[in-house]
């Protein structure tokens, strides 16, 4: 496979589309690459590579937005090759996050040229939904758009969701909350106050992310995020999503069984890797 780097949105576009609507996997990737297509990362040094195989035909993509990891569609080889390139244009990495065997891949590859360390920062589940199921104790009020007059209340929320699942960009809470809000891609559950927040991606080949999905601590328990995902996901069916998908820690077994209540299948693990320089 022959590997290319560039910073041009266009052709990166063209030469990915396919294969992003094709693989499930590219979701992240594909709401990443829209972000930055809608200005959400103004101060960011976009990257992106794709690798084409035989035929000209685009098997692999990649693209970093600093400071988030590198994300990578799945790569069945070529991980040195991959990344030897890549070092040139952002000897900076300092995560990658894709399907376990292609993080695992690069980071390893990363190691051999750097001489670095690794190691497994976060390892989540990704789930499948086609049909919404009522949570078995659904919570009190509703959901809905969130409003103007909550983005303070919502920046907060993500960055204390970010710290909380260990991630990188709490930083750019504004920026996050910001770029959602103009696409209606914040919801709130509302009891008698906001009480939850769920993220909803734009639709990527018939495919909507639900998520991030927070509750501040003192109001967990009272099955707001299973009611809240139940009704995020079901809007999304209403409006022509074919599948809704989304993330959950491993480690976190409560989230897990929540959203698999709600009709929710796991279908493939995912993985973010750290980077260490010694």
């Amino acid at each position: 496979m022959r590997f290319v780097l560039t910073r041009d949105t266009a052709e990166f576009a063209e030469r990915t589309e396919r294969l992003i609507a094709e693989r499930i996997e590219c979701n992240v990737l594909a709401t990443v690459f829209m972000n930055v297509l809608d200005g959400v990362h103004p101060n960011s040094s976009a990257l992106f590579a794709y690798g084409v195989a035989y035929g000209d035909e685009v098997r692999f993509a990649a693209l970093r937005t600093p400071p988030w990891p590198l994300l990578a569609s799945p790569l069945k080889s070529g991980a040195d090759e991959f990344v030897e390139l890549w070092l040139r244009a952002d000897p900076e990495v300092d995560s990658v996050s894709s399907v376990p065997a292609t993080a695992q891949a690069i980071a390893s590859a990363w190691e051999r040229q750097t001489g670095g360390a690794s190691r497994s920062r976060l390892r989540e589940a990704m789930h499948i939904l086609e049909r919404v199921d009522d949570p078995p104790r659904p919570a009190r009020g509703g959901l809905r758009v969130a409003d103007a007059g909550e983005r303070s209340l919502l920046v907060g929320w993500t960055r204390d969701f970010v710290t909380e699942a260990g991630l990188a960009g709490a930083a750019q809470a504004e920026s996050i909350v910001d770029g959602r809000m103009r696409r209606h891609g914040l919801l709130v559950w509302h009891d008698q106050q906001p009480v939850s927040m769920v993220g909803v991606t734009p639709e990527v080949a018939g495919v909507v992310r639900i998520g991030p999905v927070y509750t501040p601590p003192a109001l967990r328990r009272r099955g707001y995020a299973g009611s809240a995902v139940a009704a995020a996901s079901r809007r999304a069916l209403a409006q022509g999503a074919q599948r809704c998908m989304l993330y959950t820690d491993l480690e976190n077994p409560t989230s897990n069984k929540i959203y698999a209540e709600v009709g929710y299948r796991r279908t493939e693990d995912w993985e973010e890797i750290a980077l260490e320089r010694r």
